[in-house]
């Protein structure tokens, strides 16, 4: 079992400095992180919204541990929808933020963490977008779901993402899928202990298809974040079964895996949301992109071989 290997080494400074010098690594990262700017990513976003793309951007850096740090991820997004506004993206990017890098991890980190969101999303609406809270480990989510429920007091369309490896999360999807709610359902990524997540795969693919059968048969609008072949086919079939129209659910992939399926996807009219990346403190990120499936890993591995 890689993954949990993995994902104990995206928590690790030694392992953080090792990845980071290897020479192979920066090429590998841009496979997934296609910039560390805002100039450097908005042609990707540009480009991804041209082929009939959506996008959801992410600026990188959960692993804050100051005051300040979490002003300055506040501000980062801020830039991010000045720039949005300006080149006219409002309508086809929104923006996930990982709470943990608005401070929810420091002392009175739920009233910091809403304090720094909330701008955030007054003013993405103020631009015709939203922003969608991303899901951390399980330790996060009850004060994660209570700024959820006081951003949508103002914002309605704000959304957020459940994990379908957690036992908990079949309740929360009953409770999520809800008139003008938006609920990215995906596997989960975090490192979890058995009394609290399913550990086999084949476990957590069928809590997945039951909760996202409960998402498409509530009025809310569900987004299916995952790369199975399968369970996306599974996806189309339970949103034909719940009478949903093509514009009433979407589906969400990571830039840089199965693009050729984006391409597909949108070409059948599907609404198809690239969830997009950037930023200079990637290596959380990019651990965990390997720890989801053993085909990055072994990417990531074929390209030191080849290169060095």
């Amino acid at each position: 079992m890689l993954g949990p290997a993995i994902l104990a080494a995206s928590r690790s400074d030694k392992m953080r400095r090792i990845v980071s010098a290897a020479p192979v690594t920066k090429p590998v990262v841009n496979r997934f992180i296609p910039g560390e700017t805002v100039d450097q990513v908005l042609p990707i976003v540009e480009d991804l919204t041209g082929k009939g793309l959506e996008v959801t951007l992410d600026v990188v850096g959960e692993d804050i541990t100051t005051v300040e740090q979490s002003h300055a991820a506040r501000d980062a997004y801020l830039e991010l929808i000045e720039q949005l506004a300006t080149l006219g993206l409002g309508e086809t990017a929104e923006m996930s933020v990982k709470l943990s890098m608005f401070g929810q991890a420091l002392e009175g980190g739920h009233e910091l963490a809403l304090a720094n969101v909330r701008p955030v999303v007054e003013a993405a609406a103020a631009i015709g977008t939203t922003v969608t809270l991303d899901a951390e480990d399980h330790t996060t989510l009850d004060s994660m779901f209570a700024i959820h429920e006081e951003l949508r007091r103002d914002f309605p369309q704000t959304g957020c993402v459940i994990q379908a490896y957690l036992f908990r999360t079949e309740a929360d999807a009953r409770r999520l899928a809800a008139a003008g709610s938006r609920v990215r359902i995906v596997k989960g990524a975090y490192k979890e202990p058995a009394e609290v997540a399913y550990q086999d795969k084949a476990e957590i693919d069928k809590a997945y298809v039951r909760i996202l059968k409960i998402l498409m048969d509530g009025d809310g609008y569900p987004m299916i974040g995952s790369h199975d072949p399968r369970l996306i086919a599974i996806g189309q079939e339970l949103a034909r079964k719940a009478g949903r129209k093509l514009d009433e659910y979407e589906f969400q992939m990571l830039y840089g895996i199965r693009s050729e399926e984006h391409l597909r996807l949108a070409a059948e009219g599907h609404r198809m949301r690239v969830y997009t990346a950037y930023g200079t403190d990637w290596y959380g990120y990019f651990m965990r992109r390997l720890a989801e499936k053993p085909a990055n890993l072994l990417f990531f591995l074929r390209s030191m071989i080849t290169k060095n």
